[in-house]
């Protein structure tokens, strides 16, 4: 956290005159909100890096845009457009992952320093409405989209094992080609079926269409994401809203749109899997929470626990045929990608669990300490079934926020041509001074 302000003051100091930092909110933690704003348009871009607070590519991603668009006058003022660089949205939580981030960027690292806060805490959804939002995080996000009414806004999101896609709020027609061909070039692969678009239109591969935001319960809403949101919360200024998602460890087979022979017992045994690793995780969760009273904040461990522990049966009831109620929405085409899809998902809940429960039976010290053991070997074996049963491989940072990058770039040039009015910002005094310092603001 501190490194990306730290680049992102230097490159104001470098070039005062085009580019502006800017504190636009404080996090839960006392952290500074930071804005990076780049050239004169009278259009607006936003783009928010670090809304999952383990999905850090999104801060390389807006220096890297920073730095394309100050060196391409023909991005800013070429196209009438001010960029507005969110650094990180969720400050605070990308410090508790600070921990895999110096790498060495392994899958057993990444796990048992995984953090993500539990839904309510997570600052992109409004669980309550844009009203009554609550976390000065969201509050300072919806400020500066009503603020900036920007034609084009982007959540930079990172999946950890699978592929990169593209979830839209309006059409942008040619972003599917555009994603393509930067992935083909960077030797990312796409995700023809993430599990969180399951029942979304799609508008190209790897592109999809958000639905419409609808009041749901908990688990319909971490599991489908179309709950009330900060994507939606800009539309009605004629916003297009892309979430850009980048994958650390990418699969091949998520863009096999090839046949299997038999789907079904595929879905029987990812379900089936998922079931018995949730009531294993349980089991885990009871035998630690008795020693976690002298444990500082084991709450926010114990949030997302919770929230994995409460929708791991339901997904797994939701994908099982034999479940699968004839008054639900039926499964769309089981191919190979949206197959191989679901089991790094059921995989992935598991995992996150497992990495959580075991960051609290190390803070609750001996007394929890022989769980550890346990959590150690099946952090170990899932692991490993993602690295030789899914054959997922790193992806350098530098190239998952490359590929990042030309997305966006594309979208804001796909999005400027229908966009219906010109933003505008409420800021005043913008100029050439300089930004005041960080450490003095």
């Amino acid at each position: 956290m501190d490194e990306l302000g730290a680049h992102a003051a230097a490159l104001v100091a470098r070039r005062p005159r085009d580019a502006r930092l800017r504190r636009v909110g404080t996090s839960r933690g006392g952290t500074p909100l930071w804005l990076l704003s780049v050239g004169h348009g009278g259009r607006h871009a936003l783009v928010v890096a670090g809304p999952h607070a383990n999905e850090p590519v999104g801060g390389a991603t807006a220096l890297r845009l920073a730095e394309r668009v100050l060196a391409d006058p023909r991005l800013s003022t070429g196209i009438d457009t001010t960029w507005n660089l969110l650094l990180c949205l969720d400050p605070d939580g990308a410090r508790r992952n600070e921990g895999w981030l110096a790498g060495p960027y392994t899958l057993g690292r990444y796990f048992r320093h995984f953090f993500r806060p539990g839904f309510l805490e997570q600052p992109e959804w409004l669980p309550d409405g844009a009203e009554r939002a609550a976390l000065p995080e969201t509050r300072a996000l919806l400020d500066l989209q009503d603020e900036l009414r920007p034609f084009f806004h982007c959540s930079l999101h990172g999946v950890d094992v699978g592929g990169g896609f593209v979830e839209l709020t309006r059409d942008l027609p040619g972003i599917a080609q555009r994603l393509a061909e930067a992935a083909a070039r960077l030797g990312i692969p796409r995700e023809l079926g993430p599990y969180d678009t399951l029942y979304w239109p799609a508008l190209g591969p790897a592109v999809y269409r958000i639905p419409p935001p609808r009041r749901g319960d908990l688990a319909a809403a971490i599991t489908e994401a179309a709950v009330e949101s900060t994507w939606f919360h800009p539309h009605r200024y004629g916003t297009v809203t892309a979430v850009v998602e980048a994958p650390m460890w990418g699969v091949t087979a998520v863009e096999d749109a090839s046949p299997l022979p038999d789907p079904e017992a595929v879905l029987r045994a990812v379900s089936g899997t998922l079931r018995r690793d949730t009531r294993l995780l349980a089991g885990f969760l009871d035998r630690i929470r008795p020693h976690l009273a002298a444990v500082p904040d084991a709450d926010r461990l114990l949030a997302p626990v919770d929230d994995y522990l409460l929708v791991g049966p339901g997904l797994a009831d939701s994908w099982d045929p034999d479940v699968h109620g004839a008054g639900q929405r039926p499964l769309p085409p089981l191919d190979t990608a949206r197959l191989t899809a679901l089991g790094i998902s059921g995989r992935r809940v598991a995992l996150r669990t497992a990495g959580l429960l075991h960051q609290l039976a190390r803070a609750a010290g001996r007394e929890a300490g022989g769980v550890l053991p346990e959590l150690d070997r099946l952090i170990d074996a899932w692991c490993a079934d993602y690295r030789d049963g899914y054959r997922a491989r790193w992806i350098p940072v530098a190239r998952q926020a490359e590929y990042q990058a030309r997305v966006v770039l594309a979208a804001v040039e796909l999005a400027g041509r229908y966009a219906p009015v010109r933003s505008h910002s409420g800021e005043s005094g913008w100029g050439p001074e300089a930004a005041v310092p960080m450490h003095t603001e």
